[in-house]
């Protein structure tokens, strides 16, 4: 499903509609990051980095709940000033090999123990990707309900050739052959996964306990909202990028 104009009206603040179900947003946001100290909180063009997740989640019309998943105290406190609920990581999924999914399981886990409270859909969203904005969260759950799938998220087209090595260290096409360069327009679509926004029904991934199961569908979001926060460099690229998106959206 491509990115369609009617879901604009999200990122214009247009008020909650009634939607029968109940979705959540979960942010994962650990404090040790390695490569950029401190990432999640990371000032960008005036707010923490973070603050961009959780402002897109809060004006999308699909969900009921935005909650961070934090081990980091000041991180939990910049969450809260920016809307969000937070639940406290355990120390055991902290670390630099925890999965995100054991982060959404443990909110899903603390929600339901502490409250009685299951969702119908967890909304993933990684707080490394700014640029999303509230028509791509909207958009990737309704994605899932019109194709009635399990699982969706958000792409971004693709049309770069792919190579890799062989045992011999020779290059080999991937997502081509070689010996026949298609042009675009002949060649079949392909997509990139934005990393930024994933959808899950809660009864499949909380038997799955994985973010892909049954069927899967995605949601087609524009080239340049692709892009996330890994290394310095990126909050350069950042910045230009998100000043691009207000000038359009302010225009």
């Amino acid at each position: 499903m491509k990115h369609a104009a009617k879901y604009r009206c999200f990122y214009l603040g247009e008020t909650k509609k009634g939607w029968s179900m109940k979705n959540i947003a979960i942010i994962p946001a650990r404090g040790g990051s390695k490569g950029i100290p401190q990432k999640n909180i990371k000032n960008l063009c005036g707010k923490p980095l973070i603050a961009y997740s959780i402002e897109a989640a809060l004006q999308a019309t699909s969900l009921d709940r935005v909650i961070v998943s934090t081990d980091d105290q000041e991180i939990a406190k910049v969450s809260r000033q920016y809307g969000a609920e937070v639940i406290q990581r355990p120390d055991d999924i902290s670390g630099d090999f925890a999965s995100s999914e054991a982060a959404l399981l443990h909110v899903l886990e603390e929600l339901e123990g502490e409250e009685g409270y299951r969702p119908d859909l967890l909304v993933f969203l990684q707080c490394t990707s700014p640029l999303t904005l509230p028509d791509d969260i909207d958009g990737t759950v309704q994605a899932l309900l019109d194709q009635e799938a399990e699982t969706a998220f958000a792409a971004a087209p693709f049309h770069y050739f792919l190579w890799s090595l062989n045992a011999e260290g020779e290059a080999c096409g991937i997502n081509h052959d070689k010996k026949k360069r298609l042009m675009r327009q002949q060649r079949d679509d392909q997509f990139v996964e934005a990393g930024a926004v994933y959808v899950m029904r809660v009864l499949g991934f909380l038997k799955k306990k994985h973010r892909f199961f049954g069927k899967t569908v995605l949601y087609e979001i524009p080239e340049e909202r692709c892009f996330e926060i890994d290394e310095p460099v990126d909050l350069l690229v950042a910045e230009q990028l998100i000043e691009a998106q207000r000038e359009k959206y302010d225009s």
